[in-house]
């Protein structure tokens, strides 16, 4: 049982999101950070669809009613373990009665924290991600608030020191002076402007303050234009959806997008990148990378690829604790 010390009502409990459950018109909702989430859960043992939190208002304060394995990724931050500082991306043991406290972290948005078995709250629609829009899922289908007592499944795991097992390259934090997202050419592309095409990936973009789990609203100097006024019926979205409202200004679709809308879609961010994405703040700066289709599958693959290798890492290193 985890106790949460601190109000936070952006801070919610995620897994992988609900993504069969799109063309009933619910969100895929999840990590925003699906890399840093995914790691945590390979770091305290667990299955890629575990429940953990993901924190993006600290101070974050929770106690551990009982003895508990857990991991902390994503932005890095200071945390304490009744008051002893603790190393960044390492699996540890709580004791029953002591207290975890996460400070704001110097760069990126989002950590998580994930706990040896997982969170147990309900199954719904095939996920136990929060719907903040919806009002379902996770903790009584919203943010955490002080004295919420969040129930954890069986522990069974040892904790797994991750130095060296090569977190650096699936967890980079992103500076917000600006990222480089790989994209490819969506459904109305070829509807803009040859300047406009130009534009979105000549041109900087900068994430304004409308940002958050739904969607990241980008500006800049040159707004982007279609050939001629389109009128499209609403059709479907998913998360990576780079749309373009009348303004000319993108709207990059997150992991609680819309499932539906009829602005022009000029992009769409590949898969990987979202993570990254995800890790930007408000002011910070964006660019875009136009990749072929067998370029994105290469990115794909390689990343599913480092996280079975890191899997299998962890599950050696794991072993060799055990026989010693």
């Amino acid at each position: 049982m985890l106790e949460v010390l601190t109000n936070a009502p952006l801070n919610t409990v995620q897994d992988l999101g609900r993504p069969e459950s799109i063309p009933l018109g619910v969100a895929c909702g999840g990590a925003m950070d699906r890399n840093a989430f995914a790691l945590g859960n390979i770091l305290v043992g667990n299955t890629p669809d575990a429940a953990g939190l993901e924190i993006v208002f600290f101070p974050f304060k929770i106690r551990f009613h009982h003895d508990c394995v857990f991991a902390i990724t994503g932005a890095p931050t200071k945390v304490q373990l009744d008051g002893m500082p603790l190393p960044s991306c390492w699996s540890m043991k709580a004791r029953a009665g002591q207290t975890l406290v996460m400070e704001a972290p110097k760069k990126g948005m989002r950590s998580y924290l994930t706990v040896a078995g997982g969170l147990d709250v309900p199954l719904v629609l095939g996920g136990r991600s929060t719907d903040i829009k919806g009002a379902f899922g996770g903790f009584e289908g919203r943010g955490l608030q002080k004295g919420d007592l969040l129930p954890c499944r069986a522990d069974t795991s040892r904790p797994i020191p991750a130095h060296g097992l090569g977190l650096a390259d699936l967890l980079p934090v992103p500076d917000k002076e600006g990222i480089e997202l790989h994209i490819l050419p969506a459904a109305e592309y070829e509807e803009f402007t040859e300047q406009s095409q130009a534009c979105l990936v000549e041109q900087q973009w900068r994430i304004t303050s409308q940002a958050n789990r739904v969607g990241f609203r980008l500006e800049g100097d040159t707004a982007l234009q279609t050939r001629k006024p389109l009128s499209l019926l609403s059709h479907g979205l998913l998360p990576g959806t780079i749309q373009v409202p009348p303004s000319g200004q993108p709207i990059i679709q997150m992991a609680d997008a819309n499932t539906c809308g009829g602005y022009p879609k000029i992009g769409i961010v590949v898969e990987p990148d979202l993570s990254l994405l995800s890790q930007m703040p408000p002011g910070g700066y964006v660019k875009f990378r136009i990749i072929s289709h067998e370029q994105a599958l290469v990115r794909l693959r390689t990343y599913h690829q480092h996280l079975r290798q890191l899997t299998q890492q962890v599950e050696a290193t794991k072993a060799y604790i055990i026989t010693r």
